[in-house]
């Protein structure tokens, strides 16, 4: 568990950020968004979820087999992202939609 708690900080949380800051509340503040940062961050997200959806494929969750902190501390931004622009990412991973979903 300790190893995927240190991937969703310095790994997933890191990207899921800036998306949820651009995509979300820049957008309800009427700021408009930067596409650079938005593409960028997409793409080191679509890294991060091979990552998961090889994972989930092998444990139930990121954790193992029940449910975590770890898992819990992705659910705020996964939630947002797959209602965001950014759902194309994880329209092609079944084993992480479901963790978001």
């Amino acid at each position: 568990m300790g190893v995927w708690s240190e991937v969703e900080s310095h790994h997933f949380d890191q990207v899921a950020r800036k998306l949820v800051w651009e995509l979300g509340i820049k957008t309800l503040f009427g700021i408009p968004l930067d596409p650079k940062i938005v593409e960028e961050n997409e793409a080191k997200l679509d890294s991060i979820l091979d990552v998961y959806e090889k994972r989930l494929s092998e444990s139930k969750y990121l954790g193992g087999d029940s449910f975590t902190l770890v898992d819990l501390h992705h659910l705020p931004s996964l939630h947002y992202l797959i209602k965001s622009q950014s759902k194309k990412l994880f329209e092609s991973r079944p084993y992480v939609s479901a963790l978001g979903g």
